[in-house]
């Protein structure tokens, strides 16, 4: 029996979520643009072995433009940095580069050398993998002649550059629905739905039979485990979770959309620094720039395009965050009422609070 081979070989999106596997387990990947190719390697987990293996092949360790104002590295690129790595650098030494953790106690000292000249595509690319991998956004990068004869010779996940900086939104694809009983509404169904990229899987909680045709109550709710879960009382997620259920159960219909972007869309690891950081002084703002990220790295999107595949295009949203309603308006849905959900504060969450009002504009 003979097969058509070229239906084996991964497409471009299969190979982004091998890359991303990849980066994740330390395996390093190669990043590959129109006038350029690179090795890219998660700083976070690249192993002593394999940075030795890089000595003679100029490596730079590519870093955010938040992270690079931390460490006061002049970011030539604009959104990202590209340290030359010194002669004598080991892992320890790229580690702390990547993660702020010991930044007070043994702060980073130069003069750092950055590079100016050539592309920065393929760096930037490798920083957004990172990110996707919910990693450390620090990568270490050498410039390759031919990027698909390296790949092959060592036989590493190749990616186009472009396919990793893409800002589309991958195809969400709906997966099974199912009645659902909950204690706010014995009527409940749950839909889950899966981005064609291999990525996290996002989550809608239909609660009675909302109309179609008017305004739904709607709360998108990014996933918290410590405060979902574990009743966390550092952020007022927990609270907002069942504060939205149980008024969505009491006016009879709502949907819930609870979407898989932990940590403003950083991860639970990194979160987890963003709240060390926070017992050395820093706001949760802060926080999320030493580490290299935005202030918020979320794609509410996801939330609209749910929405839209379920029938809604009218919503009554659940948010203290003005920035959700603009983001679904943009996404071409109409929010028709902006609905408060003030619950959950106390004196743990309180500086929190304050500075996601302050910083980040919500209505507390």
């Amino acid at each position: 029996m003979t097969f058509a081979t070229e239906s084996f070989k991964p497409d471009l999106t299969e190979r982004l979520a091998r890359s991303r596997s990849d980066l994740r387990m330390g395996v390093p990947i190669v990043v590959c643009d129109a006038d350029a190719a690179g090795l890219v390697c998660a700083a976070e987990v690249l192993s002593a072995e394999r940075l030795a293996s890089l000595v003679g092949m100029n490596p730079v360790l590519a870093i955010t433009n938040h992270r690079a104002a931390t460490l006061k590295v002049a970011a030539y690129d604009g959104d990202l940095a590209r340290v030359i790595l010194p002669k004598d650098a080991g892992i320890a030494w790229v580690q702390a580069m990547a993660d702020p953790a010991d930044d007070l106690r043994s702060p980073m000292k130069g003069p750092f050398r950055t590079a100016r000249d050539g592309s920065a595509t393929v760096h930037r690319a490798g920083i957004a993998l990172t990110k996707a991998s919910r990693l450390l956004p620090a990568c270490v990068v050498v410039a390759l002649k031919d990027g698909p004869a390296f790949a092959a010779q060592h036989d590493l996940t190749r990616v186009d550059a472009q396919t990793a900086l893409t800002t589309a939104l991958s195809p969400l694809d709906p997966v099974i629905s199912a009645k659902l009983p909950l204690d706010v509404s014995e009527a409940g169904r749950l839909h889950i739905f899966r981005p064609e990229d291999g990525g996290e899987e996002h989550y809608a909680v239909e609660i009675g039979t909302p109309d179609r045709a008017a305004p739904v109550l709607t709360r998108l709710h990014s996933a918290c485990f410590t405060g979902d879960l574990l009743g966390s009382l550092k952020c007022d997620c927990g609270p907002q979770l069942r504060g939205a259920m149980a008024q969505m159960g009491a006016e009879g219909a709502g949907v819930l959309l609870y979407l898989n972007q932990e940590g403003r869309g950083i991860g639970l690891a990194n979160k987890m620094r963003a709240y060390s950081l926070q017992d050395q002084g820093f706001d949760t703002v802060e926080a999320n720039h030493r580490l290299g990220f935005a202030d918020d790295e979320r794609d509410f999107r996801i939330g609209a395009e749910i929405l839209r595949k379920l029938g809604f295009s009218q919503v009554r949203l659940l948010t203290n965050n003005p920035a959700k309603v603009a983001k679904l308006e943009s996404s071409g849905l109409t929010v028709t009422e902006r609905v408060p959900l003030k619950v959950g504060e106390n004196h743990h969450n309180a500086a929190y609070l304050a500075t996601k009002a302050a910083k980040s504009g919500h209505l507390l």
